[in-house]
């Protein structure tokens, strides 16, 4: 018997597969039946291998021996994962497997990951391609039997692979690079390096920014309404022209104006736009966000969620119509139709704009799910793809916006008004997200105004500031990725701003986990602020590193390839000649030294001398000490607790400190004091002291 043996992504979505195509025989690795064997990858089982790889003088950082820019790459296997690449790598080999099947993750990622380990495996089988937008049973019978052939993915492959190497050779000898320049670790990479120096010039904007004072009148009108002046910088002016109303009393109406306008509904979402919704709305990372919408997808609940698009193709507009009067039965919300000769989907629909994979939206299989058994993350980011796709398909939400445009002591005033012709989408908005939605109060209805004059009941003034630019939150970053360098691009040209929507999460993740991003704020709303360390590592960049145009050029190139436009040879000799230029030309800066300084959190118990954080703890200044606190520390993570600054300044100038709530093997709580002490040779040593002696 013959087998055809099936690659996944991870082994739940392995499972599913597994499920259809009746494999259903348990075996160390795989599944196995119906002609089937179904196996899986671990995330990237096959990685590009260290410098060291490449001579040993690289295990040493020198600025003499860059830039490293390989010839013929080299690969390795993760040791993590090195049991289920052999399984792999068996199966392959199996003289009965005839055929293999990519079943990865339908994306640029997914596709790397396979054709790595299908080539590290030495394998020369032929294979064809799984794509599918959606895990739900039907969706896979479909995929399945209409398997793409492998060849229509090589530019996908291609442009994978090129913006892998090109990370690894921009990651490695820039940071190399500046390490070695400024005399500390120093990590640098192409995509993460411009979204910290957007942060940095951010934070700069506010704190060079200088409040300027203003003043407004304000009338309140026997008619019901209340009319403002403009804004006067000069506070003696202001009060003369409120002088001067009080005296008259009455104001002339000179305008009013009604005009009917309408707000189309929004578009499906995209990741990016999910994103950004979930961290405006419920307070979630983007990765948070990416999890938990991730997990929905493998339960069979969304479709796939690591699209850039917005829309849906037309061969998918009667799916999309018939699941939303399902939807608004689901939610027994009333049909939010516009014109019946136009369908509702109509706005929805952009062949175009629909690259591997259209707009997330719910799947059928969602109705009868029973969505209350959901973890709470993952219910909140499906109730706002729903509501999402409920609202692309409503009518637009229609008002009549009145102005009322009136004089008093030759200054005009002005009031505005709405009142609400349909609410359209709103409604189902307002239906569907009331629980979370947090709605600014609409303008109130303005009076009719018939007659020419009306007088005042009271004239105030109001004193107010010009506002800095706002800090980052992970919404308006991610906006900003999205939209980088698309002023400075010439019309027509791919806008892919910094990143992909697949890979933006990761890129903050990692910003923080090295200490250049922090995050600050309550549960509901965290701001995205540079570090020291951050602003630091920007201000020693040259602008080829931090720029955000090169890096977008460098995705809209990407993207070229993808589409088979670029030669992928074209695109890595750009990358290495510009890293040539980078390294030859490139000098530290001057009296950048006292900017790089670590910063000194404590004195070390074992030597005296300073302890500084860096990247992965708290080390003593000391070289030849040992002394060390590490943030990835197994004694606090035993306790169920980490180890982070404030913890580690209490240790270093108390040599204790009190933790709450520890937890036991056994899942108890209970608190407890670390005291911190040397072992013989500097290294640090903890133990427990128990309140009550216990």
């Amino acid at each position: 018997m013959s087998y055809q043996l099936v690659i996944a992504e991870k082994p739940s979505v392995a499972m599913s597969y597994a499920k259809v195509l009746g494999a259903t025989n348990r075996s160390d690795g795989y599944l196995e039946g119906n002609g089937y064997l179904v196996s899986w990858c671990i995330g990237h089982l096959v990685e590009l291998a260290p410098p060291n790889a490449y001579g040993e003088r690289y295990i040493k950082w020198s600025v003499a021996d860059l830039p490293i820019l390989p010839q013929k790459w080299q690969y390795l296997v993760s040791a993590s994962t090195k049991k289920q690449f052999g399984i792999l790598q068996d199966l392959m080999h199996r003289p009965d497997v005839e055929s293999i099947v990519c079943a990865m993750d339908a994306g640029r990622e997914g596709e790397l990951i396979f054709r790595l380990v299908y080539q590290q495996t030495g394998c020369k089988k032929p294979f064809s391609r799984l794509w599918l937008s959606s895990m739900e049973e039907n969706a896979i019978r479909e995929g399945f039997a209409h398997l793409k052939p492998s060849t229509e993915y090589d530019a996908l492959y291609q442009a994978a692979l090129c913006r892998e190497r090109a990370d690894w050779m921009v990651g490695i000898n820039a940071s190399r690079l500046f390490s070695c320049l400024y005399g500390q670790p120093l990590a640098v990479g192409r995509v993460m390096t411009p979204v910290l120096a957007m942060t940095v010039v951010r934070e700069a904007a506010i704190a060079a920014f200088v409040p300027q004072k203003f003043y407004t009148v304000e009338l309140e009108l026997t008619s019901g309404c209340t009319a403002s002046s403009r804004r006067i910088s000069e506070k003696d002016a202001a009060e003369n022209l409120l002088a001067e109303c009080r005296k008259e009393m009455i104001s002339t109406i000179q305008k009013v104006t009604r005009k009917e306008k309408s707000e189309n509904p929004p578009l499906l979402y995209d990741l990016t736009t999910l994103q950004r919704d979930a961290n405006r709305l419920l307070g979630y990372s983007a990765q948070q966000t990416l999890n938990y919408v991730q997990s929905l997808y493998e339960k069979k609940l969304t479709t796939y969620p690591r699209t850039d698009s917005c829309y849906i193709t037309d061969d998918d507009e009667e799916m999309l119509a018939e699941l939303a009067d399902e939807l608004e039965e689901f939610l027994d919300i009333a049909e939010n139709t516009a014109d019946s000769a136009v369908p509702r989907t109509r706005r929805t629909v952009n062949r175009d704009k629909v690259t591997d994979h259209h707009a997330i939206l719910p799947t059928r299989s969602m109705l009868q799910a029973d969505l209350d058994a959901l973890p709470k993350g993952e219910r909140n980011i499906l109730k706002l793809i729903i509501a999402r796709t409920l609202m692309a398909v409503s009518k637009p939400y229609r008002y009549l916006e009145t102005m009322l445009t009136t004089e008093c002591a030759g200054e005009e005033f002005t009031a505005k008004g709405k009142e609400i012709l349909d609410e359209g989408w709103k409604a189902v908005e307002r239906k569907v997200l009331a629980d979370i939605l947090n709605r600014k109060q609409e303008l109130a209805t303005l009076p009719a105004m018939e007659e020419s004059e009306c007088a005042i009941l009271n004239a105030k003034l109001k004193e107010g500031h010009t506002s800095p630019p706002k800090h980052f939150t992970e919404d308006t970053l991610l906006h900003s990725m999205e939209t980088a360098s698309a002023d400075s691009m010439p019309e027509g040209v791919e806008r892919q701003g910094i990143g992909t929507p697949a890979t933006r999460a990761a890129t903050i993740e990692k910003l923080v986990a090295k200490g250049f991003l922090e995050r600050k704020g309550d549960k509901k709303t965290k701001v995205l602020l540079p570090t020291d360390k951050g602003k630091a590592l920007i201000t020693v960049m040259p602008e080829e590193i931090q720029s955000a145009e090169m890096t977008a050029d460098w995705e809209t190139k990407l993207l070229r390839i993808e589409r088979g436009e670029m030669e992928p040879e074209e695109f890595m000799t750009e990358i290495k000649d510009m890293i040539s230029s980078l390294v030859n030309t490139t000098e530290a800066m001057k009296g950048a030294n006292v900017l790089m300084k670590n910063k000194i959190v404590g004195v070390c118990p074992n030597c005296g001398t300073n302890v500084v954080e860096r990247e992965k703890g708290w080390f003593c200044d000391n070289k030849p000490c040992r002394f060390v606190l590490w943030k990835d520390n197994a004694f606090f993570k035993r306790l169920g607790k980490r180890l982070d600054s404030h913890v580690a300044d209490k240790l270093l100038r108390d040599g204790r400190v009190r933790l709450k709530d520890c937890k036991s093997v056994k899942g108890k709580t209970y608190n407890a004091t670390v005291l911190l002490a040397t072992e013989a040779d500097g290294r640090s040593k903890f133990s427990l002291e128990f309140e009550g002696g216990r």
